[in-house]
């Protein structure tokens, strides 16, 4: 009796494995459209003001309907990129 004790207590309590869903992530054909959307969008004065677009962007102070680009240059496919990295 003493064995089947020492052996009930000597087992390890069985855990489920973790299940790990992997994460895809899917670039569609259309991923330039939407960066020269997104760009387009964020370089627009109202949008400027609210969030300064990480610092790239600035209100250029004689005339605030112009922006100033800092370092971004344009691409052939008309999106811009930081430093020569799109």
């Amino acid at each position: 009796k003493a064995n089947v004790i020492a052996d009930a207590l000597s087992r390890k309590e069985r855990e489920l494995p973790l299940r790990v869903r992997a994460l895809v992530m899917t670039i569609g054909l259309d991923l330039p459209r939407q960066i020269l959307s997104a760009q387009t969008k964020s370089r627009k004065p109202e949008n400027i003001r609210k969030g300064d677009v990480g610092g790239m962007l600035v209100e250029n102070s004689r005339d605030p309907k112009k922006v100033r680009m800092k370092k971004l240059e344009p691409r052939v496919d008309g999106t811009l990129c930081l430093n020569g990295r799109s």
